[in-house]
């Protein structure tokens, strides 16, 4: 298949990538040219918020499968539309467990808890305002979802991603955040109540994208690895792996440590393993992503 993947330099893109590549696939990197696509691609350079630029960019070229790693707005998903109705004839879109971060639910939520039909899309926030996005980073997938889902020019799905450990290019930083308090015994801030959550391993999701690829389901799946992971289960590991003593203070309000929640919405993987995908079991693997984003430090 001929597949264009827009950003996937970098951490999940990157395994992405080679997966598809590894299968065969021609592979198109579509980026705003901030870094060099992988060997083995093809590399087109477009700002994805500039229409006009992103027609030039593509050309007369079409695609058997589009996937969108960096779509965080409505208005990205109104262009992705224009743009890609007549080019592709299945869209991924990369999205997040953080849609629901509004439920506070007894149970692993499933998809149908954010139906996007159901999403009011305001495509007059201010999402050009770099600190509104970061704040308000589920509910830009959210509405982008929505955008997509309203009578879609494509067959289309949204794979809403869990936590993701692992790796030694792991850019966020939340492993260590943990770690060097750790390392120091200095507090680590938990609500009073801090629900357990679902993750899933970077290998783990991208093997899933790449599956997605080439499947032929519609709409919204949870993808995440079996059985959650509290608090106090990734700090266990972390301090076998780096010494130190775990220390948590549990605060009423103000801001907590990455990994701790407020409300309980980890998600339900039952349509994901109906269709046909195997995860694997995040005891399992917990030790090894760690280990791989500890060593790169």
């Amino acid at each position: 298949m001929d597949i264009l993947i827009i950003g996937g330099n970098r951490y999940v893109g990157k395994r992405l990538t080679d997966r598809l590549l590894e299968s065969g696939h021609a592979v198109t990197i579509l980026n705003r040219g901030s870094s060099r696509a992988p060997e083995g691609t093809t590399h087109l350079v477009a700002d994805r918020d500039d229409e006009k630029a992103l027609e030039i960019a593509l050309g007369g070229r079409t695609f058997d499968v589009v996937v969108d790693q960096v779509c965080y707005t409505p208005r990205q998903a109104v262009i992705a539309r224009r743009v890609f109705g007549p080019r592709t004839r299945r869209y991924v879109m990369t999205s997040t467990v953080e849609v629901y971060a509004y439920e506070n639910s007894a149970t692993p939520v499933r998809e149908e808890a954010v139906d996007p039909l159901t999403v009011a899309v305001d495509p007059d926030l201010p999402w050009d305002d770099r600190e509104f996005l970061e704040a308000h980073y589920g509910e830009g997938k959210r509405q982008a979802e929505a955008v997509f889902a309203a009578d879609p020019p494509f067959a289309w799905t949204a794979v809403r991603v869990a936590h993701v450990l692992g790796g030694a290019d792991d850019f966020t930083g939340r492993v260590e955040h943990y770690a060097r308090r750790i390392r120091a015994g200095e507090p680590i801030a938990v609500p009073a109540v801090n629900h357990p959550a679902t993750y899933v391993y970077v290998e783990e999701i991208a093997e899933f994208l790449a599956w997605a690829v080439g499947a032929e389901f519609t709409g919204p799946v949870n993808a995440h690895s079996r059985g959650l992971l509290t608090t106090a289960d990734i700090c266990a590991e972390i301090e076998k792996q780096v010494g130190g003593r775990t220390v948590f203070q549990e605060v009423e309000v103000g801001e907590v440590s990455p990994f701790s929640f407020t409300r309980a919405y980890a998600m339900d993987n039952a349509r994901a393993t109906a269709l046909g995908f195997s995860f694997g079991d995040s005891a399992r693997w917990l030790a090894q992503a760690l280990s791989e984003t500890l060593g790169a430090r």
